[in-house]
């Protein structure tokens, strides 16, 4: 029997997400995500994907979907409260990614694929801003207002709290699991509440206001 092709392609992504999560995502060659697929064609994995980058796309846009819905579920019930609440905006970064610990079909390995991506050390807040999803850009939008002006344009607070709860969500990821996981959950969204309220002190504003003289 000839070999499906969407089930070659899930195989492949599986074993992909499984092994990028476990030696990070340069640190296992695609000849290697083939053979643990099972693939005896050593072109599959470029026939489905083309490249790494492509490869991990199709990691991210297996669990994406589930995430932006949670998410901008949460927004709309934000939204239609009419309150400015920090939290609840922490909550609603937070809490669909935290859902993927208990996804037993990749869900953490995904967060920790994810981290890796968001946390590359050449990555740039522009090309961060135009990668994030939709959920996370109206995320964005919504946390913006309330924030200071140099804590958006300058400190970039709402991608610092993006990459913090993605970092902590890897670690929590990469363990063994815990029954615990609402706690670790609530206490994730404190911090990130706390660190997207945290005020812009006078020496970070000199400090700004000095490298803005050099620019």
């Amino acid at each position: 029997m000839a070999p499906n092709p969407e089930s070659t392609k899930q195989q492949l992504i599986s074993a992909a997400e499984r092994l990028f999560a476990e030696r990070g995502i340069e640190g296992v060659s695609l000849r290697e995500i083939n053979m643990a697929a099972g693939q005896k064609n050593s072109t599959a994995l470029q026939y489905h994907f083309t490249d790494r980058r492509g490869l991990v796309r199709a990691v991210l846009h297996k669990h994406n979907p589930d995430v932006d819905a949670a998410r901008h579920a949460l927004l709309d019930e934000y939204e239609q409260n009419r309150v400015d609440d920090l939290r609840a905006l922490a909550a609603a970064l937070v809490r669909p990614s935290a859902a993927k610990l208990g996804d037993p079909d990749g869900g953490r390995s995904y967060l920790q694929v994810n981290a890796q991506v968001l946390n590359r050390p050449e990555l740039r807040f522009d090309e961060a801003r135009s990668n994030l999803s939709d959920s996370v850009n109206r995320w964005r939008l919504l946390v913006g207002p309330l924030l200071p002006d140099v804590a958006v344009r300058r400190l970039h607070h709402r991608f610092t709290a993006i990459r913090v709860s993605s970092t902590e969500l890897a670690r929590r990821a990469s363990g063994t699991p815990r029954r615990d996981d609402r706690l670790f959950t609530s206490h994730l969204v404190d911090l990130v509440a706390a660190l997207l309220a945290a005020p812009v002190s006078d020496q970070t504003a000199d400090l700004l206001r000095a490298r803005g003289r050099m620019d």
